[in-house]
């Protein structure tokens, strides 16, 4: 199994980044690849509290995740187990999805870290990928949801006065 991590400065505060992450109106806006919309985010922003997220493909398809977040501190950190998941929540294997090979779980871990008043470094590590082809697609995916997030505080930003 692999470790996969990745960073990126937004040029927002760090109480906008968390934000993205941990309200699901705000996750809607921006989670999964290029293409893909997130119409449902259920988050039970706590220890021990539940997410479900959904994403849906170009073509129409849903595909779910879901987890537990084990590590919360707010705008600093959050620790959370990822699984694939059915509609309802309930964790599935990967080949539900047709990816036979991902692990049941994934450890993902976010560390935001303020630089100035404007700008936030996100630092992903996202441990249990295996390497191959789908630590590339999963590399892919995250790139392109970082991408659509750094678009959806850029139109936060506008919105707001001054």
């Amino acid at each position: 199994m692999e470790g996969m991590t990745i960073s990126r400065i937004f040029d927002a505060p760090v109480e906008e980044v968390w934000r993205a992450w941990t309200v699901p109106e705000r996750v809607m806006r921006w989670w999964g690849p290029k293409g893909f919309t997130s119409p449902v985010a259920k988050i039970d922003l706590r220890e021990g509290g539940k997410y479900l997220l959904s994403m849906r493909s170009p073509d129409g398809e849903m595909f779910w995740s879901t987890g537990v977040f084990r590590k919360i501190v707010p705008l600093k950190q959050l620790a959370y187990t990822d699984s694939f998941a059915d509609e309802e929540g309930n964790v599935v294997p990967g080949s539900y999805y047709g990816m036979d090979a991902f692990p049941d779980e994934t450890h993902i871990t976010l560390l935001f870290e303020e630089l100035g008043a404007n700008k936030t470094k996100l630092t992903i590590t996202q441990d249990g990928v295996p390497a191959g082809e789908l630590f590339d697609a999963s590399l892919a995916g995250w790139n392109e949801s970082l991408d659509k997030l750094e678009q959806s505080l850029k139109e936060v930003k506008e919105r707001q006065p001054g």
